[in-house]
């Protein structure tokens, strides 16, 4: 594993311990809305805290951004993207899928990633060229061959419903030609899923970097497809992204496209 991977899955691994103890007593956290449907907990600043300690002890010159502390060190050649507690509502509600998401960007490419989730303890890992691993094992995306015979996870509009409209034509196209539609909270594990083959596709719309960018060099390692939905490779600015093995690709981003607002397909 390389060294500047490793130090990513003890800082994830640090945060997964910081995380599980506060499961144990819910009501006892200090629950803060940023905004809509958007909550924040002592636990992420805790945990976003206890990762960025442990890389920067590591990587003094590199730089951070992080879901609640935001940038640092932005024009730095390498720069972390965290997501310290991807699932929060999930987390406050006592349903057990949330995890940890660290990606390392160089100069504008993504070279690694960790997802961790702490409670099944699965360690999702990748290096750019090197593949993808789960608990130390290769994984690769699904071999689905048709759309109809997939499962697709997918992400609900919960903060901006400006895009309700338009995704809800997608849900209904999706969820006809499709085994199934899954909505499990946690975009990152999502992505994840995506690459050990669990999901066979994944699409939402308006992500945040610290959601996808370790999630979508998942997929990227495990064989997959990562597109934003103009089939370019701006979901990292745009933060709407689709992921599929690349025999449902073709079919899955038609109908996204078919069903598009002028403003989604000008992103």
């Amino acid at each position: 594993m390389h060294p500047m991977l490793n130090t990513a899955v003890k800082a994830a691994r640090q945060a997964g311990s910081i995380i599980l103890r506060a499961a144990e007593d819910i009501d006892q956290l200090t629950i803060k809305n940023k905004s809509a449907n958007d909550f924040v907990s002592e636990v992420d600043v805790a945990s976003e805290e206890a990762i960025i300690n442990i890389l920067k002890s590591a990587y003094p010159t590199h730089g951070f951004l992080g879901e609640e502390s935001g940038f640092s060190d932005k024009d730095a050649d390498y720069i972390w993207i965290i997501d310290p507690l991807d699932g929060t509502t999930n987390f406050l509600h006592q349903f057990p899928q949330y995890c940890i998401s660290i990606a390392l960007m160089h100069k504008g490419d993504i070279t690694h990633a960790v997802i961790y989730d702490p409670n099944r303890n699965d360690l999702f890992t990748a290096t750019n060229g090197a593949g993808a691993y789960l608990n130390d094992k290769r994984i690769r995306v699904s071999k689905k061959a048709k759309l109809k015979e997939s499962i697709i996870g997918t992400g609900f509009p919960f903060r901006d419903f400006a895009h309700l409209p338009c995704y809800l034509k997608m849900f209904e196209e999706m969820i006809t030609n499709t085994s199934g539609l899954r909505r499990p909270g946690s975009a990152a594990l999502d992505l994840a899923y995506v690459a050990a083959g669990w999901f066979d596709g994944f699409w939402e719309i308006g992500l945040s970097k610290w959601d996808i960018a370790a999630g979508a060099l998942l997929v990227k390692e495990a064989g997959g497809i990562v597109s934003d939905f103009n089939e370019k490779q701006a979901w990292m600015k745009t933060g709407n992204i689709i992921a599929a093995n690349a025999k449902i690709y073709g079919d899955f981003i038609k109908i996204i496209q078919k069903n598009m607002s002028e403003e989604l397909k000008n992103q």
